[in-house]
C-alpha cells in the first residue's frame, strides 16, 4: 500500500522538470465536515484563469497533504494541469491533519449511520461542488495504493457527480493476495513495517530496527508470538488482528473488496504493474470481477513494466537492470490517463478506449487487446522433466522415482532478495525493484530446485493468466511453496553486457500448503503423500526471445517477505513456538502420474 518515495507525502506528485504551464493555480485549505461532525483537512488548487468551468479531480490519501505541491509542477497529472483542472487532495480520517479515527482499509458497510470511506468521500464531493468556484459539476478520482483502494471504496458507492474513476495499484483481497498474505502465507516484514508506520504514531513513522540486515532481525525475532510480546506490545490494531485471525475467517471476507465491489457503477480504469511489490493483484482481480458484470462497457485496464507506482514518474525507461527502451510513463500520462479523465469529464476525444492496454515485456511493446486476458490465448503445459529440464512435451517416465527433492530448514531460509535486506521503507532500501532482481543470487542453493530449456531457437510468448500445477510431497505437516517462471539472458548479451546471464523474473508467486482445499478451514499435509498445488503466478504479456531460455524455480522458504513455515502443522502459525519449527524434505514430482507444470497461455499467430 505505501507509495513510492516521490510520492510518499503526497500522491498528486512524482518528479518535476518540465515547463511552466499557462494556467496559473490558487491554493486553498480547508476542513470540510463528513455526516458524523468529523471535519477532514483538504488542499484544493483551482486554476485562476481558465476560461471554462472544468471538472475537480480529486485523492484521498493516509500519507499526508499538507505538502501537495502546486500541479503544474507534478509530473503525474502535468498534461492535465497544462489545460485546467481542479485539484483536490484530502487526508482521510485519523491521519495527519484531518480529525476522527484512523481504521486500516476501513471497509464499506452499506449500514444506516455507519461512515466509511465511500461515505467520506461522498460528503466530501457533495461540499467541493457546491463550495469550489468554476467547477463543471463533474468529479473524477483517482490514487495509486492506499489511494487507490481508496479510490475503488468509493466508486463501489459513488456520488451522483463522480463521473469516472481510476484505481490505481489497489490493494484487494487482504488474505488471498496483496499487502499482508499471499494465498495465506503472512507477509511478515512488511506487515510488521506498515503496521508499525501507520498505526504507530498519526503520521508515518519507522519502526527503530537495530539492524541493518533485517534477514538477521527476523531470524532472531523467531516465533511470531515475540512482535507483541518484545516490541508492540498489542497496541497496534492491525497487527493484533493479524494474530488473531489465521484463516480467511468471517473478518477477513468483510474487509475484502470482493464482498463491496460488484459492478463498474461509473467508468473504471485499472491500472497496474506487472512487478509491482505490494499490490500486483488488485487490479488484475478488480478489473475480472467487475469485467463479469459490465453491461456498459465501462470497464477498462492497463498493464505496465512498472513497480508500485512507478507509472506517476517523469520519465520512466526502466525498473532496476531492465531497461524498457521508451519512456511507458510518459505514455500512460499523455495517451491513457488524460484522455480517459478528459473524455468522461470534460466530454473531449471520441472515446474509444482499448479494453485491455499492455506493455508487453522483452518485446518493448505497448498491446492492446479486445478482452483481457485474451480469449483467443490457447494454454500450453511447460513440464519439469529429467535432468533439470523443462519441455512442453510431458513426461513419459512412469517411475515413482522420478522428482528432484531438497531440504528446506527453518533456520536457514530462502532470502528472497539480495543480502543485506533493509528496512522497507527505510534509507537505501532496495525494496521497490526487488521482482525484477537477477535470481543468479540463490544458484547452487540446496533448497532451490532449477529446471530450464535449452537455448530458444524462436520467441516464445506468454500471455495471460499464468498458473502452476506443482505435485508435491513433504516430510512435514504444512509446506510452503514458491514458484517462479524466470527468462535467462544469453550468457554473451552484447546489446546490453550488464544483463549478460541476467535471471529475470516474469511471474512468481507463494502458496501455503494447508490452504489446499480451503482458505477458511486448513488442513495438516499428510506427510509423504503426493498432492496437487494450483498456484496463480497472475498474469503477464511476455516473450522470452530467441537466444534466450525459460527457466522455473521452485523452494520453499522467501524470507523475511514471508514468515517461515514451521513445516510442523499447528492450529495457527502465529501461535507457533520455537520447537514446532522443523526440517521438512520436499519432492517436486515429473513423472506421467503426476506432471508438474506450468500453465503456458500463447496466441497462435
Amino acid at each position: 500500500m505505501k507509495k513510492i518515495a516521490s510520492i510518499i507525502i503526497c500522491c498528486w506528485f512524482a518528479a518535476a522538470g518540465f515547463a511552466q504551464t499557462k494556467i496559473e493555480y490558487v491554493r486553498r485549505e480547508v476542513m470540510i465536515p463528513m455526516r458524523d461532525g468529523v471535519k477532514l483537512y483538504t488542499v484544493i488548487y483551482t486554476p485562476s484563469n481558465a476560461k471554462e468551468s472544468v471538472p475537480i479531480l480529486m485523492q484521498r490519501t493516509p500519507y499526508g497533504s499538507e505538502d501537495a505541491p502546486n500541479p503544474d509542477s507534478i509530473s503525474y497529472v502535468k498534461d492535465m494541469a497544462e489545460e485546467g483542472y481542479i485539484f483536490v487532495t484530502q487526508d482521510i480520517r485519523g491521519r495527519y491533519k484531518s480529525e476522527g479515527q484512523f481504521v486500516m482499509n476501513r471497509p464499506v458497510t452499506d449500514k444506516q449511520g455507519d461512515v466509511d470511506e465511500s461515505t467520506d468521500t461522498y460528503d466530501a464531493i457533495e461540499w467541493l461542488i457546491h463550495n469550489v468556484a468554476n467547477n463543471n459539476g463533474k468529479v473524477g478520482q483517482l490514487g495509486i495504493s492506499y489511494p487507490g483502494w481508496l479510490t475503488l471504496a468509493a466508486a463501489a458507492r459513488p456520488h451522483p457527480a463522480m463521473k469516472a474513476a481510476s484505481e490505481q495499484a489497489t490493494m484487494s483481497d487482504l488474505f488471498l493476495g496483496d499487502d499482508f498474505h499471499h494465498n495465506g502465507a503472512f507477509r511478515l516484514s512488511y506487515a510488521f513495517d506498515y503496521s508499525f508506520m501507520e498505526e504507530a504514531s498519526k503520521v508515518d513513522t519507522l519502526f527503530p530496527f537495530d539492524h541493518y540486515d533485517l534477514y538477521n532481525w527476523f531470524l532472531k525475532l523467531g516465533p511470531l508470538s515475540n512482535a507483541n510480546e518484545k516490541y508492540f506490545h498489542s497496541n497496534l490494531p492491525s497487527w493484533n488482528l493479524f494474530m488473531q485471525h489465521a484463516n480467511y475467517d468471517s473478518f477477513w471476507q468483510y474487509k475484502s473488496p470482493l464482498r463491496y465491489v460488484d459492478y463498474p457503477r461509473i467508468p473504471m480504469l485499472h491500472v497496474g504493474g506487472v512487478w509491482d511489490q505490494e499490490d500486483m493483484m488488485g487490479p488484475q482481480l478488480m478489473y475480472s470481477k467487475m469485467e463479469k458484470l459490465d453491461s456498459n462497457n465501462r470497464n477498462y485496464i492497463c498493464i505496465g513494466p512498472w513497480n508500485h507506482g512507478q507509472w506517476s514518474g517523469f520519465n520512466v525507461t526502466h525498473l532496476g537492470a531492465y531497461q524498457t527502451g521508451s519512456n511507458t510513463s510518459g505514455y500512460f500520462q499523455k495517451n491513457i490517463q488524460k484522455k480517459w479523465f478528459d473524455y468522461w469529464l470534460k466530454g473531449k476525444g471520441d472515446g474509444n478506449f482499448s479494453e485491455a492496454t499492455i506493455f508487453q515485456t522483452g518485446s518493448n511493446e505497448w498491446k492492446t487487446y479486445t478482452t483481457w486476458p485474451p480469449k483467443e490465448a490457447a494454454n500450453n503445459k511447460l513440464y519439469v522433466t529429467a535432468n533439470g529440464k523443462v519441455s512442453f512435451d510431458k513426461p513419459t517416465t512412469t517411475s515413482p522415482a522420478a522428482f528432484d527433492e531438497y531440504v528446506s530448514d527453518p533456520k536457514k531460509p530462502v532470502p528472497y532478495r539480495q543480502r543485506p535486506i533493509e528496512q522497507t521503507y527505510g534509507p537505501g532500501s532496495r525494496w521497490r525493484p526487488w521482482l525484477v532482481e537477477d535470481q543468479r543470487f540463490v544458484d547452487g542453493r540446496p533448497d532451490v530446485l532449477t529446471w530450464q530449456s535449452d537455448t530458444l531457437t524462436q520467441d516464445v510468448t506468454v500471455t495471460g493468466n499464468i498458473i502452476a500445477h506443482l505435485f508435491a510431497s513433504s516430510t512435514g505437516s504444512d509446506a510452503d511453496w514458491v514458484v517462479k517462471l524466470i527468462d535467462v539472458y544469453p550468457d554473451q548479451n552484447p546489446a546490453e553486457p550488464k544483463m549478460s546471464g541476467y535471471e529475470l523474473m516474469i511471474a512468481s508467486e507463494v502458496f501455503r500448503g494447508r490452504y489446499r482445499k480451503s482458505f477458511e478451514k486448513p488442513e495438516p499435509i499428510v506427510p509423504g503423500k503426493i498432492a496437487e498445488y494450483k498456484i496463480d503466478l497472475h498474469q503477464a504479456d511476455h516473450v522470452f526471445l530467441k537466444g534466450h531460455r525459460i527457466m522455473v524455480q521452485v523452494q520453499s522458504s522467501w524470507f523475511p517477505i514471508i514468515d517461515m513455515n514451521p513445516q510442523k502443522y499447528v492450529a495457527s502459525i502465529y501461535d507457533a513456538k520455537a520447537a514446532d519449527y522443523q526440517k521438512a524434505t520436499q519432492r517436486i514430482f515429473r513423472n506421467s502420474m503426476f506432471a508438474t507444470y506450468i500453465e503456458f497461455p500463447q496466441i497462435s499467430k
